[in-house]
């Protein structure tokens, strides 16, 4: 509907970059069911290490009612990995505590199902750079900086055509 001299402009409807919404709607759902940092999801790996990660993901921590510690962190795990990851508790509890910055979890809860199918990416054939390619970044004198780019020339490399974005 076009606005006209008689409607009066939308004030405060402007559109909004995805961007911007996407930390409210996670947010809220993580705070519903237990998560009041989302990062503990996305950080699981980080926080108890990858070895424990691929086996296991935090559901959500429950805390005794109106507090926001000693809480109960309630974690699915896969197959026979939960007799070994109940003998590192400790470490587990640990680690989240350090993470979250307080003892916010005093009890792991284990659950045994099945875990998300994790998405993984193709392995990249690495091709040789073109000696033009190689001497240019030769002369950068930042190491993470000429790594980024070589990186970028090499996966540009591997690809025929226009980048295809999927």
């Amino acid at each position: 509907m076009a606005e006209t001299e008689s409607t009066p402009p939308r004030k405060g409807r402007s559109a909004r970059a995805v961007s911007e919404l996407v930390p409210k709607v996670g947010g809220a759902a993580f705070r519903r069911f237990g998560f009041m940092q989302n990062e503990v999801v996305a950080r699981w790996a980080e926080i108890v290490g990858e070895q424990y990660a691929r086996y296991s993901t935090p559901e959500s921590i429950a805390f005794p009612v109106g507090k926001k510690s000693g809480g109960t962190l309630k974690v699915c795990v896969t197959g026979a990995f939960a007799p070994m990851l109940k003998h590192v508790e400790p470490q587990v509890i640990e680690r989240v505590n350090r993470y979250f910055g307080y003892a916010a979890v005093s009890r792991v809860a284990l659950r045994h199902g099945d875990l998300p199918a994790t998405v993984r990416r193709a392995t990249v054939t690495e091709h040789p750079l073109s000696a033009e390619t190689t001497t240019t970044l030769r002369d950068i004198a930042d190491p993470d900086l000429r790594a980024s780019l070589e990186s970028l020339a090499r996966a540009l490399s591997s690809t025929r055509g226009i980048p295809k974005i999927s």
